[in-house]
């Protein structure tokens, strides 16, 4: 049996050598959402799954960003 924590270190070792990016789509059809792993290279998804009809796009939203340590707040500012 595997050590503990053996599987999540083999997960990341994958995606640290095959790092590929996740998409959403949507069919506007019959309104299917789904993701999929592409390549950069790779061509967008056009034909749903669900209904094989060409209505899917990608759909965007925005990115989570975190700011951590000093400089990114009003009160990190010096006084002047």
């Amino acid at each position: 049996m595997p050590k503990r924590g053996f599987h999540r270190a083999r997960i990341i070792d994958t995606l640290w050598r095959n790092p590929l990016p996740t998409y959403h789509y949507r069919c506007k059809n019959c309104g299917y959402d789904f993701t999929e792993q592409q390549s950069f290279t790779d061509d967008p998804i056009t034909v749903c799954p669900k209904c094989s009809q060409e209505q899917v796009h990608k759909v965007y939203s925005a990115v989570p960003i975190e700011f951590k340590g000093h400089g990114f707040y009003r009160t990190d500012k010096s006084s002047k």
